[in-house]
């Protein structure tokens, strides 16, 4: 049995058994709670309370003047609440983890957890048009409707949700809790660093907060659908294997030998050639089409019938003599076709 760390590196041999958060009284009543919270710091702003009067005093207080040599660290810590890099690596730790434990679960829960981010947050930022503390116009003004979109912080939410999947995934109680607590970390440092720089107003960093959080503690009811999504994502992987396990197997399926087809031939001898022959007629009696050969449109030729011309058509015929192989006859008589003349009886 291997004891070394790369031993948990390898795939597990067959999917564990994860225990799905489950929407209990206590979550719930933490929804509920920060749910409060995040209207009444949007009130608070809307109706320009002392909470905008504080933003004001953060503001002009300037952190990033008084503090000047945390600057450029935390241009690089604030990164960690970009929506880009910090969903790459997650995304990349989450994609091994679906990997080793043959299911699609942290990637799909990811995906969930940041398209309602963007849905609400974004929301809410094009909705109310708060501008930022650079681009402020009027000292106390709450800076709504003026087509800003800082309100709630982005990088805050981002960070509250991309690190808090981790503690949400987590499948022991030790992880779920250091986990918590890292995630933790890295959303207030994300949500103080935007304060620092003068990029956010403080109300900004609470509402981010708050609805990061929203989102973390509502994710058990999109629980059923993330399963209904992944058993209908590998159904379709699996069909798709076998159709393309099948296509090489018939592509290396020998043809069927083609057999010669013998031709059957009549018992009477071998096929009569169709090549029509001329007959030569005597110079003082009319021409007659041979008996199965119809004549003009629009003309029957006198003493034709439908018994003759069956019981023609009956009678073996001698192989024809081709054009080529046949003397040529010089016809007697007139060159000019003939008229036709009225039979008279006899």
């Amino acid at each position: 049995m291997r004891t070394d760390i790369f031993a948990r590196l390898d795939r597990e041999p067959e999917p564990p058994k994860m225990e799905i958060p489950r929407m209990s009284r206590t979550r719930l009543a933490l929804f509920g709670g920060t749910a409060v919270f995040y209207l009444a710091i949007v009130i608070a702003v809307l109706a320009s309370t002392w909470l905008v009067l504080i933003d004001w005093k953060v503001m002009l207080f300037r952190p990033y003047q008084q503090w000047p040599e945390l600057h450029a660290p935390l241009d690089y810590f604030v990164v960690l609440g970009q929506r880009g890099p910090t969903a790459v690596m997650v995304a990349a730790w989450l994609g091994w983890r679906s990997w080793r434990q043959h299911t699609l679960r942290p990637l799909l829960v990811l995906g969930t957890a940041l398209l309602l981010l963007n849905v609400t947050v974004g929301a809410v930022k094009l909705g109310l048009g708060r501008l930022g503390p650079h681009y402020a116009t009027q000292i106390g003004s709450a800076e709504l409707f003026a087509g800003g979109d800082i309100f709630p912080s982005g990088h805050t939410a981002n960070a509250v949700v991309t690190w808090g999947i981790l503690s949400y995934l987590a499948t022991t109680p030790r992880a779920r809790r250091h986990l918590s607590a890292l995630s933790a970390v890295v959303a207030l440092g994300v949500g103080l660093t935007t304060v620092y720089l003068g990029t956010h107003w403080l109300s900004d960093v609470l509402l981010g907060w708050a609805a990061g959080l929203l989102i973390l503690l509502g994710l058990p009811w999109c629980e059923p659908l993330i399963a209904r999504a992944e058993v209908s994502i590998l159904s379709a992987r699996d069909r798709l294997r076998d159709r393309l396990r099948e296509g090489p197997r018939e592509r290396r399926r020998p043809a069927a030998p083609v057999l010669p087809v013998t031709p059957v031939l009549p018992a009477g001898g071998p096929l009569p050639a169709m090549q029509p022959q001329r007959a030569d007629f005597p110079a003082d009696e009319p021409a007659h089409e041979p008996a199965g050969r119809p004549g003009p449109v629009g003309v029957q030729p006198a003493g034709l019938h439908a018994g003759s011309i069956r019981a023609t058509l009956s009678q073996p015929r001698t192989h024809a003599v081709l054009r080529s192989e046949r003397t040529p006859v010089t016809p007697a008589g007139s060159r000019r076709p003939p008229r036709s003349r009225p039979v008279t009886g006899g």
